[in-house]
């Protein structure tokens, strides 16, 4: 009977390895039609980086991706105690500044990573 459990788990083992490989792949995949102009992706990303300009210099909350998330924006720049300021913004990524009850920090983040912003 401890057979049977060694075997499924193996095989469990298996698909995990298989379902990490496949959501790499679908990130690269999602990662190359962002940058082809004409794509719901690169569209999105387009109109992302537009909002982020408008808001450069003021307070903001930042709605992060699933696979993205930065604990510093999470923990303390949407909270009460603190606050995210967008710096710049490029194609490709935001500079923000995160102010935390222990001081501030200036951090690179992804627009990949970024699902939404709204004013704080």
């Amino acid at each position: 009977m401890e057979y049977v459990a060694y075997v499924f788990g193996i095989f469990g083992l298996f698909a995990f390895c298989e379902v990490f490989s496949l959501k790499k792949r679908i990130v690269g995949l999602e990662n190359a039609l962002a940058k082809m102009e004409g794509s719901p992706l690169y569209e999105s990303r387009m109109s992302l980086m537009r909002v982020a300009s408008d808001y450069i210099g003021k307070a903001v909350v930042l709605r992060m991706k699933e696979d993205y998330t930065d604990v510093d924006v999470v923990t303390y720049g949407n909270t009460k105690h603190g606050s995210n300021t967008i710096l710049d913004v490029d194609g490709d990524w935001m500079l923000v500044r995160i102010i935390t009850p222990k001081g501030t920090k200036d951090k690179l983040l992804r627009l990949d990573g970024i699902e939404g912003i709204s004013e704080a």
